[in-house]
């Protein structure tokens, strides 16, 4: 029987022979996650190293669509920057907008039927383990990007919703240091969404008083 002792040497030493890399990606995706609350475009930067990081690590234990993803995300930096910097009507960055309930649960819905198609293709063509919760968590997140990149209000409660399932993915693959990082992505979207609620309303209020002043 495994004793107590034994099971946090397993844990440690999992954790261990991640830790140099892993270690950087974390605080390089806690500064692009800290940049994005307050809509810093610089936050596109450090996320850019983080995913090449995050890439070649998923790569090495058959996460095939996390290292998928995190290619595309390394595209999205790119993308985002140019967006918050020069996109939107003046050419001054994209504005934040919030969507219906109807437009989100009809997004929900089509971006879970892909997710299934694909986790079955994944679990019986490939050696991917998780295939389903890798590929939901995937496509979600492929979804989340755009909202963020759009600067839809919205975007950090899909991502609540996803860190806590890649908390649970990464802990089955030892990734210690990730699965700590996406806890503490959950408040820290928690938080985000709360104060990008706060400059939306209050950004909302001020053209509803140009308006009536005009």
């Amino acid at each position: 029987m495994t004793t107590v002792s034994e099971l946090l040497q397993g844990l440690w030493a999992e954790t261990h022979a991640l830790t140099g890399w892993e270690a950087l990606a974390v605080v390089l995706a806690i500064a692009y996650l800290l940049l994005a609350m307050r809509q810093n475009q610089w936050c596109w930067a450090a996320a850019a190293v983080s995913t090449i990081i995050y890439t070649a690590l998923f790569w090495q234990v058959a996460l095939l669509m996390e290292s998928a993803l995190n290619l595309f995300y390394l595209v999205m930096a790119g993308v985002g920057f140019w967006q918050w910097r020069y996109g939107g009507g003046q050419g001054q960055g994209v504005a934040m907008v919030s969507w219906s309930w109807q437009r989100h649960l009809g997004l929900i819905a089509v971006t879970a039927l892909v997710a299934l198609g694909l986790g079955y293709l994944m679990d019986t063509r490939t050696h991917a383990e998780l295939a389903y919760l890798d590929a939901m968590t995937t496509c979600f997140a492929v979804v989340t990007t755009y909202l963020l990149v759009k600067k839809v209000l919205e975007n950090w409660i899909y991502w609540v919703v996803i860190d806590l399932a890649s908390i649970y993915l990464y802990l089955q693959k030892g990734f210690m240091l990730s699965s700590g990082l996406y806890l503490l992505y959950v408040g820290m979207a928690t938080v985000a969404y709360l104060r990008w609620r706060q400059e939306y309303r209050q950004s909302a209020s001020y053209a509803e008083v140009r308006l009536a002043g005009s």
